[in-house]
This record gives structure tokens, C-alpha cells and sequence, in this order.
């Protein structure tokens, strides 16, 4: 960042609107400050001191009066101090994040612990109710055992019918 102060033989305010326009065409050109008790033309940004000129030229006489870095104090201790405001925001941002975070494990390792508790409780209790439970003996029914079957003997059949038979 460059900032170029110029010295302009402008006597009108159209020869200033013609100079500040020519110079905010210009690429890197930050910002523009024009002071007409003076007579000069501040310029802020990445840019070229004699392109300037030699744009300005053209329009009126221009010397340069100086070039250095575009450094204003206060304008650094603002960002000092803004980057330290960051800094102090991220950090009680980490930090909160940090405090979520640890009461997120918290209530996940709570929460493990409860089912864990609960798995157990209705174990025990499954096992309770089947240890209470009896079988109840099978009940007794006196049959009257069926007689005993009488043996069984087929009738012979024979094959050759006699051929004498008398009705």
C-alpha cells in the first residue's frame, strides 16, 4: 500500500471532477482525498506514482509532493485493537464451545450410565419372575387301562374249494 500526495493547478470544480475521475479508473486505487485550499490530491492503494502523474497530466499540471506507505497510527491501533477483540471473542468461543462440549459428554456418559441401569433393573426383574414361577405339576388323571385284547387267531382260507357242495 502506497500512499502518493500530488500537487494540482486546479482552479475549478470541473477540473477536479475530471482529475478524480481519471485517477479512480486507475487499478489498485484504494481510496482518493482531494483538499482544494491546498490544492492536493491524496492517493491511497497499489499503485504506480508516475502513472498517476503522467494520467493527471493531461488534464492539468501535477507534481509529486510524496510517496511513502499508507500507515496511519490510528488507524493501526485500530486494528490492533480489533484484533485483539477478535482474539478475546474466539477465545471465549473456544472456551464456551470447550464447556459444551464437556456437558455434552456429560450428559451422553449420564444418559450410558441410565440405560446401562435400566438393562440391568428389567434383567433382574425378568429373572425374578421366572425364579418365582412353578411349574404346577401335571395333573393326575386315573385312567382305566382298556382290557386286555383278547388273542386274535385268523381263519384259514384255503385255495381249493371243494367241488361238492350240496345247498
Amino acid at each position: 500500500m502506497k500512499k502518493v500526495v500530488l500537487k494540482l493547478d486546479v482552479f475549478d470544480d470541473k477540473a477536479k471532477q475530471k482529475a478524480m475521475k481519471k485517477v479512480s479508473n486507475l487499478i489498485g486505487v484504494d481510496s482518493i482525498a482531494m483538499d482544494m485550499k491546498d490544492k492536493k490530491l491524496t492517493v491511497t492503494g497499489e499503485i504506480d506514482p508516475v502513472s498517476v502523474v503522467s494520467k493527471l497530466r493531461k488534464i492539468c499540471h501535477a507534481d509529486i509532493v510524496s510517496v511513502g506507505p499508507a500507515k496511519d497510527e490510528a488507524a493501526e491501533k485500530k486494528k490492533a485493537e480489533e484484533a485483539k477483540k477478535k482474539k478475546e471473542e474466539e477465545e471465549k468461543k473456544k472456551k464456551e464451545e470447550e464447556e459444551k462440549k464437556k456437558k455434552a459428554e456429560a450428559l451422553k456418559a449420564a444418559y450410558e450410565a441410565y440405560q446401562k441401569q435400566q438393562q440391568q433393573l428389567q434383567q433382574q426383574q425378568l429373572i425374578n419372575y421366572y425364579s418365582n414361577y412353578q411349574q404346577q405339576p401335571a395333573a393326575y388323571y386315573q385312567y382305566n387301562n382298556p382290557p386286555a385284547a383278547t388273542p386274535y387267531y385268523p381263519k384259514v382260507v384255503y385255495d381249493e374249494t371243494p367241488n361238492c357242495v350240496i345247498c
